[in-house]
């Protein structure tokens, strides 16, 4: 159970990040302070439902298709996020595409690393 919560606590986290990166790097991506933490959720919630059903459905194929389940739940989570709370705005389709790619690229990376490093296997699961 706890490791359940440190996951979500690391998933959050990482979902606030590539928010914060994007918003700083890309002029026409907003965030707004009262809508932040409700569109943190929504984003993390739909990203990580998107990823799972899509994963699903391709896991035969080839691991290609994974980094597109990544683009495709990251843009859908954000459009989702965007539509559903006050938390996030975009001016234009420039806005869009790059967000989703920054978004994409610092989730995953925060989440690896903070998945290997803070939240390491246990030692029984990596022998089998």
């Amino acid at each position: 159970m706890v490791r359940i919560l440190i996951r979500a606590a690391i998933f959050l986290g990482s979902a606030a990040l590539g928010l914060l990166v994007a918003s700083l790097i890309i002029p026409e991506f907003h965030l707004h302070t009262a809508g932040f933490f409700v569109a943190i959720v929504v984003f993390a919630l739909v990203q990580a439902a998107v990823e799972w059903l899509v994963r699903r459905l391709t896991r035969r194929q080839a691991p290609v298709i994974a980094g597109i389940a990544g683009l495709l739940s990251t843009f859908i989570a954000l459009l989702v996020a965007s539509l559903f709370t006050d938390g996030l705005s975009f001016e234009g389709i420039f806005a869009w595409i790059l967000a989703t790619v920054i978004v994409w690229v610092i989730t995953a990376l925060a989440t690896w690393l903070l998945l290997k490093y803070v939240l390491p296997e246990p030692k029984a699961a990596n022998a089998r």
